[in-house]
């Protein structure tokens, strides 16, 4: 079995595209597959946000991989029916579903009104929120009042084993919170691999039995310049600094953000290279920094080519 898997980015893709992005992608050796769940794209330029929780049925239908995908509870999902949608996926398919729970972004929260608390806050809404639901896996009747309230709740549906619960770390201090609650991490995986390994050893020193996952973010294609051109064009308004895209509320303001991106920052953000051997040595250092699976995410729109290639030169070193 490869570590490795496809990342299916509801952003830039409609969910129909991605339906047969995955089929490929099995086909080509991917076992695995991690979904974004966005309400809105990060820039007007990626156009889509499907709704994942509608797609993952058919995807996990029509392949046999494991699945995964990115929630923010509390805010426009309930925490009790994000429990009951990831409990369904699992009892229809065992074993293959699994959860990552972040703190979440404005961009997609802000929906429903909401005062957008602090980092501080968010953090603890989340923790609660991940309580309320390992205590729905585990059959109890849950009332609950505190950042969210839940009243008599009890999922009549379970699966013969609860999905996993990972946390989303984007920084040193939350992969180190994560380690006291988390069943895993998953963090991003960039061309800084230095800093890449701090979250990764933040995590790993507070909980060494506990699996870690890498959402790498790479631009293939052909031309190298073909690669970059693409990648800043799709993914530079994930690339700007600092926690401000948290505070965002829609793909507009990324926008404007974004035109102050350059290619050489998105080069320094993604793992852009025409050069196969490149992109496997990459994933070969992240294995050595103890990454137990690696989700590759190519930020950019040739993904059939992507595919293709990765499924017959790079995957075939980690299989």
């Amino acid at each position: 079995m490869t570590a490795l898997g496809y990342h299916a980015s509801h952003e830039q893709f409609p969910p129909s595209d991605l339906l047969a992005y995955v089929e490929r992608a099995e086909g080509a050796g991917f076992e695995h597959v991690l979904a974004s769940d966005h309400f809105h794209p990060w820039s007007e330029r990626q156009g889509e946000s499907g709704h994942v929780w509608a797609w993952l049925g058919a995807a996990m239908r029509s392949t046999e991989m494991s699945f995964g995908t990115v929630n923010a509870p509390g805010y426009r999902y309930h925490p009790a029916v994000i429990a009951q949608a990831a409990a369904t996926l699992r009892e229809m398919y065992p074993e293959r579903f699994w959860i990552t729970l972040g703190s979440g972004q404005l961009l997609n929260e802000g929906i429903t009104g909401t005062d957008w608390p602090v980092k501080g806050e968010r953090n603890a809404r989340l923790e609660e929120c991940a309580e309320v639901m390992r205590r729905l896996f585990e059959g109890e009747e849950v009332t609950h009042h505190g950042r969210v309230d839940v009243e008599r709740a009890t999922l009549y549906t379970l699966p013969e084993s609860p999905p996993p619960v990972i946390g989303a770390a984007l920084s040193v201090e939350t992969a180190e919170w994560l380690a006291g609650w988390a069943d895993g991490m998953i963090t991003v995986g960039t061309p800084d691999q230095e800093a890449d390994a701090r979250r990764i050893e933040a995590f790993r020193e507070r909980a060494p039995e506990k699996p870690v996952y890498l959402k790498a973010q790479h631009a293939y294609d052909a031309d190298e310049s073909a690669a970059l051109e693409d990648a800043y064009e799709q993914w530079r308004t994930n690339c700007v600094p600092g926690p401000v895209t948290q505070q965002l509320r829609t793909p507009e303001e990324f926008d404007e953000l974004g035109e102050q991106v350059t290619r050489e920052q998105v080069a320094e953000n993604v793992r852009v290279s025409a050069d196969l051997d490149e992109h496997v040595e990459w994933i070969e250092r992240d294995f050595e920094q103890g990454v137990d699976r690696v989700y590759l995410h190519n930020v950019a729109t040739n993904q059939a080519a992507f595919v293709d290639d990765f499924g017959e030169e790079v995957l075939p070193s980690f299989g």
